[in-house]
């Protein structure tokens, strides 16, 4: 499919006009880099000797990460651990810089994921987690957040890393206070879900839902093999939660749109290289988010959305996009054609 990137081009300078809520699991992303030489001579593994070390917003941080670097604003629902890494987290949302009212310190530590990198490629991850439903104290603070501040936003993206922030609960009480603002306001208030396979009925009724390849047959229940099994996956997915669109991530396939007239429109990686998917899901959940919060198509922020992950998979970590590089990634489209 050919878009036209001179009219996409214009998408991403109103995107600063867009304020995002991300509800989600918080995730600290701790690197470790270094460089390989030898075998240890304790076990057949590598020795990495570290040369630095690097704390990144990670999980629906990095989503809110990538709104304000392609140019929206936004701010983040979600728990954070009273420990060390819970106070790294908040230093790193100063220097982003965006709102910390809707983070509820808990009981629980604060997720890491610690990766180790050496020579470009990844050697080992290791998490610290402890996953879970809230407790009542700290959803009572959650759900408090959500009733005073919800109708602020544009737009709202559930980044669900399976770690208990994304309850039975608070879906409820966040579908129906956004079924509220959209009668009270007369307004489009999208809700972008990037979801793990378990419990989808917690997202009917949802604008878009963005599942990558694997997680589609999982919740389809079927092989996707080509076109036609796509085709049938993504309608099954749409009437199962009964949500406007379905995106379907597929890595170096590029993605796959179905929406509400039961038209697929399949999208090609626009990726050169790709070194790293950590982190694509959330730049796809926030472009998309931004292009539906100014406005644009479903099909039009799609587009964008695989233009943007194209970026990011070309670079080593939990990167992010910024908006001049999309948009300078639009015009050498355009120059192409």
């Amino acid at each position: 499919m050919v878009m036209k990137s001179k009219h996409l081009q214009q998408i991403p300078t109103r995107f600063k006009d867009a304020k995002i809520l991300v509800i989600g699991d918080v995730i600290v992303d701790h690197f470790v880099w270094g460089t390989v030489s030898r075998i240890s001579p304790e076990a057949p593994v590598p020795v990495v000797n570290v040369g630095r070390e690097e704390l990144l917003l990670g999980g629906s941080a990095n989503v809110l990460r990538n709104i304000v670097s392609l140019g929206g604003s936004g701010a983040l629902c979600g728990m954070i651990g009273s420990d060390t890494m819970g106070g790294e987290l908040l230093r790193l949302m100063e220097e982003l810089p965006a709102s910390i009212d809707g983070l509820v310190a808990s009981n629980r530590p604060t997720t890491v994921k610690t990766r180790v990198v050496a020579q470009g490629q990844q050697v080992v991850r290791f998490d610290r987690e402890e996953t879970g439903v809230p407790s009542r104290q700290t959803l009572g603070r959650l759900l408090d957040y959500l009733e005073e501040h919800l109708a602020d936003f544009d737009a709202v993206i559930v980044s669900d890393y399976a770690k208990g922030m994304i309850n039975e609960d608070l879906m409820i009480r966040l579908h129906s206070l956004m079924a509220d603002i959209r009668h009270r306001q007369q307004r489009q208030f999208p809700l972008v879900v990037d979801p793990k396979p378990s419990n989808m009925h917690r997202f009917v009724g949802s604008t878009i839902v963005t599942p990558n390849h694997h997680e589609a047959e999982i919740i389809s229940g079927m092989a996707i093999t080509d076109e036609q099994s796509l085709s049938v996956a993504a309608r099954q997915i749409r009437e199962q939660i009964d949500c406007s669109s379905v995106l379907i991530t597929r890595g170096e396939a590029g993605m796959a749109l179905w929406q509400e007239d039961e038209t697929l429109v399949t999208i090609p990686t626009t990726a050169k290289e790709v070194y790293d998917v950590t982190g694509a899901g959330d730049t796809v959940a926030a472009t998309l988010a931004l292009g539906l919060a100014v406005g644009c198509s479903t099909k039009d922020a799609a587009v964008l959305a695989n233009y943007a992950a194209g970026i990011v998979v070309g670079k080593v970590g939990t990167a992010c996009v910024g908006s001049p590089e999309l948009q300078a990634t639009l015009k050498r489209l355009q120059r192409s054609l």
